[in-house]
C-alpha cells in the first residue's frame, strides 16, 4: 500500500495536531497508510514510527503541541544521520514524509530533497510568521491573539498603578506578533527587530505622553528587537540578547525617566494551550493539501496561503528570506503610537 510519514520538528506551536488529523484523514480517504514519525527528524534516524488512523488523532483539533513529539535535531550536521534517513525511508516504504515546521525545519526538508534522500512536501508553522511564500503560517494568529489577551490585562494594571509596562513578546528576527498584539492592543509604543530604536526617543515619547494628563504606558517590543543607547544599556546591547531585553528596557526607561516601571515576559505562554479557530481551520486546510501534493506528485513544494487561498510554492522560496513586517503595517502603527517612535 501506499505510505506517507509525517513529522513534526522544531518549536512547537498550536495547530499541528490539527495539521497530523487532516493529514490521517484526507491521506486514508485516498488509501494511504500514514506512518507518524516521533520526535521530527530524530524519529527518522532512529526508525522511530507508528502508524496513525481516525481512532488515533480523534480528539486532537483543539489540542496545543503534538502529539508525535518534536526536536531541532538537524541531521545535516552528521553525514550517518542522513544516511540513516535514507535508509529508513526505504525500509518503512514510504513514498513522501510531510515535513510540518518552520525556517529551520523546512531548510532541512528542503536539502533532503535536493539530496534525493527523501521526497518530501512542507507545511509552514509559525509563530512569529516568519516564513516567506505564505501570507500566514499557522500558530501565528494563535500567538497574537494570547499576546493581545495579556497586553489587555496588563493595561489596566498600569493604568490603575501609574506604571510604565514593558511586555516582550516572542519574535527573534521579525516583529510581526508586537506590532499586530500592539496594535490590537492599544500599546503606546511598539518596537521591533525591523527598525533599530534609540532609547532616548522611547523615553522622549513616555515623558510627552505624562506632560498631556497620560499617567501611564504600555510598551510592546520583540524580544530580537535592537535598541541603540550607548552609555546607557550594558555593552554590547544593541546586539540582540532574546530573553533579556524586556528586563533591561524597563530598568533603563526607569532609570531614564524616574516613571515606575515594571515588565512582563510572555514568552512560551505565546506557544502553549490551543489554537484559534483561524489556526484549527488553516492546520486543516494545510494538510488536506499537503496529502493533494502528494498524490499529484509535486514534492519539493511547501503548502501556502495566499490571498484567501491554499496553494503551494517551492519550498526554496519559503525559505530564502525571513519575511519581514511589511513598511506598511509598521506605518500604520506608528500611526497610534506615542509621537511616532
Amino acid at each position: 500500500m501506499k505510505k506517507i510519514g509525517i513529522l513534526t520538528g522544531g518549536a512547537d506551536c498550536p495547530g499541528l495536531n490539527a495539521v497530523i488529523r487532516s493529514v490521517v484523514y484526507k491521506g486514508m480517504q485516498d488509501g494511504y497508510v500514514i506512518s507518524g514519525i516521533k520526535n521530527g527528524w530524530q524519529g527518522l534516524i532512529d526508525n522511530d514510527t507508528r502508524i496513525l488512523d481516525t481512532r488515533a488523532v480523534s480528539g486532537i483539533l483543539d489540542r496545543g503541541g503534538t502529539i508525535l513529539g518534536t526536536s531541532r535535531c538537524n541531521p545535516l550536521e552528521n553525514p550517518e544521520h542522513v544516511e540513516r534517513i535514507r535508509e529508513n525511508y526505504k525500509r518503512n516504504g514510504m513514498d513522501a514524509v510531510i515535513v510540518v515546521g518552520g525556517e529551520v525545519t523546512l531548510g532541512i526538508a528542503h536539502e533532503l530533497f535536493k539530496k534525493d534522500v527523501l521526497k518530501v512536501v512542507a507545511i509552514p508553522k509559525s509563530i512569529d510568521n516568519a516564513l516567506s511564500g505564505t501570507d500566514y503560517a499557522f500558530g501565528f494568529d494563535t500567538a497574537v491573539q494570547v499576546a493581545t489577551e495579556l497586553i489587555d490585562r496588563l493595561h489596566t494594571t498600569a493604568e490603575s498603578h501609574h506604571r510604565i509596562m514593558v511586555i516582550e513578546v516572542m519574535g527573534q528576527f521579525t516583529g510581526w506578533i508586537a506590532v499586530e498584539a500592539g496594535l490590537a492592543g492599544g500599546a503606546d509604543v511598539i518596537l521591533i527587530p525591523e527598525a533599530k530604536v534609540e532609547l532616548e526617543k522611547v523615553c522622549d515619547a513616555i515623558r510627552n505622553r505624562h506632560r498631556r494628563g497620560k499617567s501611564f504606558s504600555i510598551v510592546v517590543l520583540s524580544e530580537g528587537v535592537e535598541i541603540d543607547a550607548p552609555g546607557v544599556l550594558p555593552e554590547g546591547f544593541e546586539k540582540r540578547r532574546f530573553g533579556s531585553v524586556g528586563e533591561k528596557l524597563a530598568k533603563a526607561i526607569e532609570d531614564m525617566t524616574g516613571y515606575e516601571t515594571r515588565v512582563s515576559v510572555l514568552g512560551y505562554i505565546q506557544r502553549g494551550g490551543g489554537p484559534t479557530a483561524f489556526d484549527r481551520v488553516l492546520a486543516t486546510r494545510f494538510g488536506v493539501k499537503a496529502v493533494e501534493l502528494v498524490s499529484e506528485g509535486k514534492f519539493g513544494k511547501m503548502v501556502s496561503y495566499k490571498n484567501n487561498k491554499v496553494t503551494c510554492v517551492d519550498i526554496e522560496e519559503a525559505v530564502k528570506q525571513r519575511k519581514r513586517v511589511e513598511p506598511e503595517l509598521v506605518a500604520l502603527s506608528k500611526v497610534f503610537t506615542a509621537d511616532q517612535v
